[in-house]
């Protein structure tokens, strides 16, 4: 090898060490940010064809006690046990015990005449039509007290469709719970025991595991919500309530681990997980969600519960997996995870603090006053106060919106930016990565 080839060699490894380096102060300079302002503390990981880039704790497990988080800290998933789920279903599948394109009554045969057509597979996609129980008028009360499976299901019985089934996609937790049904009534084993045996187990997943009110988990993240006093405690929330929709914890490392092992065929096979995410309908398919950002697929989902949320999210052209837990409630794991998903795959990451304000004519900014309508029952209404435009999403308070060019505004509360068409005629919606078209009503 002559001089200046070793040379040329040595430039180049210096040049990607030095870019990777960047790549990781700006990952943490984006985590930071979110921290800063209060919005997140928990734990984040990152890794791209099984190296890990970044693996940090940021903030408390327990504020009153004061004891921080850690890489190891145990989380509440939230939702992100609704893939969990979804592999029992196939796993079982897989060993001849149901079909997914079964009707439900087939495996509860005292369900509701209203749910003869409801199959498994429209559970899993939420398209049952059954109501999601967590928006039902007396939530409050219900998830105080502890119910079985089985008791849950039942409490749902009466409540009228939503939609025929396979008609339409409406986000429902119910169906989760009936899935759980469904596999404790097969497998003739709790859904917390079938979970440990068949998946985290045999993935050496043993930070992980059902919830308890009561078990002593050891480095268990304590919840908060942010208010504009500081950090409370979350709510309470009996933890047989969630059940197989979002009764598990685990950690960043356990989660890596899933999905290394899930993507690699080590727990459901080709077959099954191509079907668990294959897209039906508004991009869900089993368990997770399908979409394609700037060109580049990603499978993913996000979990809410009291005192928590998370996201997990996986591209597989990369084999990228990015992992943010919080143990404070709000929308910053997603944030976290599309921003530091961007960064892994050389795009421009532009904080909120770091756009800067220009002045737009009060002519320019009268034309974009009006009702723009993100998808069913999700309309964003824009307003003009003075010289300021306000931006105000259905059930939600009015937030200033902020110019950063005539036809592009962000916001400062939350990472995200408006887009409107020049003619005024719709308006694009930039939010935890995801770009959401609104036609002007």
């Amino acid at each position: 090898m002559t001089k200046s080839l070793r040379l040329a060699i040595a430039l180049v490894l210096v040049t990607v060490s030095a870019a990777g380096a960047q790549d990781t102060a700006r990952m943490e300079q984006i985590i930071q940010s979110h921290v800063s302002a209060g919005t997140f503390m928990g734990t984040v990981l990152v890794a791209r064809d099984g190296a890990v880039v970044l693996d940090k704790a940021y903030g408390m497990a327990n504020l009153e006690l004061e004891v921080p988080n850690t890489p190891a800290t145990k989380f509440r998933l939230g939702s992100i046990t609704k893939q969990f789920t979804a592999a029992s279903i196939l796993l079982l599948e897989e060993r001849g015990k149901l079909k997914i394109d079964d009707k439900v009554k087939t495996y509860l045969p005292d369900a509701p005449m209203a749910w003869d057509r409801i199959t498994v597979f429209n559970l899993l996609t939420h398209t049952s039509g059954i109501p999601n129980f967590t928006s039902l008028a007396d939530y409050s009360t219900i998830k105080l007290s502890a119910r079985t499976a089985e008791s849950s299901v039942v409490a749902v019985h009466d409540k009228t469709l939503d939609f025929g089934p396979g008609e339409k996609m409406s986000y429902s937790n119910s169906g989760y719970l009936v899935l759980g049904a469904i596999i404790e009534k097969v497998s003739g084993q709790s859904y917390e025991k079938f979970v440990a045996d068949n998946i985290f187990t045999p993935l050496g997943m043993n930070d992980s595991g059902y919830d308890s009110n009561t078990a002593i988990i050891k480095r268990r993240a304590s919840g908060y919500i942010k208010t504009p006093a500081g950090y409370v405690n979350a709510g309470y929330i009996h933890m047989s309530i969630p059940h197989a929709a979002g009764a598990l914890y685990s950690t960043t490392g356990d989660l890596l681990k899933w999905e290394q092992a899930l993507f690699a065929g080590k727990v459901v096979s080709k077959a099954s997980l191509d079907r668990m995410i294959t897209p039906f309908k508004n991009d869900y398919a089993l368990g997770l969600t399908s979409t394609i950002d700037k060109g580049r697929r990603v499978i993913a989902h996000g979990g809410g519960i009291d005192g928590f949320n998370t996201h997990l999210a996986y591209y597989p052209d990369t084999k990228t997996v990015i992992v943010a837990l919080s143990n404070v409630n709000g929308p910053v794991p997603g944030a976290v995870a599309a921003q530091l998903g961007a960064l892994m795959h050389g795009d421009t990451v532009t904080l909120s603090s770091e756009r800067k304000e220009i002045t737009v004519p009060v002519a320019t900014l009268s034309k974009y006053v009006g009702a723009y309508e993100l998808g069913p029952g999700a309309v964003m209404t824009i307003t003009l106060e003075g010289e300021r435009l306000m931006g105000q999403l259905t059930g939600q308070g009015k937030l200033p919106i902020f110019p950063q060019s005539e036809t592009l505004f962000f916001l400062r509360v939350v990472d995200a930016q408006i887009e409107f068409a020049a003619d005024a005629s719709s308006l694009v919606l930039h939010q935890n990565g995801r770009d959401t078209k609104a036609n002007r009503r």
